[in-house]
């Protein structure tokens, strides 16, 4: 009786995951994160590819972080290698809520330089999530040749991103300031702002970075 009514009830699970409502959907993938069942770790990450929802999205990680790390980590590592942009995005925001290390040599360069700017964000917040302390100062240089890029969101992204690392991105930062393109600087400087004043606001940052820029200092004066 239990056994079919599991089986049953896994049934219903499948069937809901595909249901044309986004309430279905997210009641669906909310059961299975409730009772975990290994079956459903290749259902979930197949419709984390193509879920359009964002809060039903979130449910499908949420329940994939519900299954065994040993069962799901190999099959979202092979994901961020998908063709798919939302397939990539996805699993990388999913393995940065698992939070396992193992999956930090699938953060590569390029995802980090996804040509789709929510890939490249999700591999951002992933990155200093797993990276090691001894590959913190390599990963600051790579998010660093990404500054300048996108508009405001990709921008904040970024920039949280980078002070999450904390002092160690000081170089990168500081060698950001002297390139020639005003949008790399300008952002680099509104990122050291935050740096020393978490409180001060990216919008308020980016523009007084944009100020100095347009003067033609490099925020470094009397440092």
């Amino acid at each position: 009786m239990t056994i079919t009514r599991q089986n049953t009830d896994a049934v219903r699970a499948f069937q809901g995951l595909e249901d044309g409502r986004s309430s279905v959907r997210l009641r669906a993938a909310l059961a299975v994160g409730t009772a975990p069942d290994p079956r459903f770790i290749d259902k979930l990450i197949e419709r984390c590819a193509i879920e359009p929802e964002f809060f039903v999205r979130d449910m499908l990680t949420w329940a994939l972080t519900r299954h065994p790390v040993s069962m799901t980590l190999p099959e979202l590592v092979c994901e961020v290698r998908s063709e798919r942009a939302q397939a990539r995005s996805q699993a990388l925001h999913t393995l940065s809520k698992i939070g396992d290390r193992q999956a930090w040599p699938a953060i590569t360069r390029t995802l980090l330089s996804d040509a789709d700017d929510e890939v490249a964000r999700s591999a951002w917040r992933a990155a200093v999530v797993l990276v090691p302390e001894d590959e913190e100062s390599a990963l600051a240089e790579v998010l660093a040749t990404q500054l300048g890029r996108g508009e405001r969101e990709t921008q904040l992204s970024l920039s949280r991103a980078l002070v999450a690392l904390g002092e160690i991105i000081v170089p990168a930062l500081r060698a950001a300031t002297t390139v020639s393109d005003p949008r790399v600087r300008a952002h680099a400087l509104a990122t050291q702002r935050l740096l020393r004043d978490p409180d001060a606001g990216f919008d308020f940052a980016i523009e007084e970075a944009k100020r100095v820029v347009a003067l033609g200092g490099s925020g470094q004066e009397g440092r």
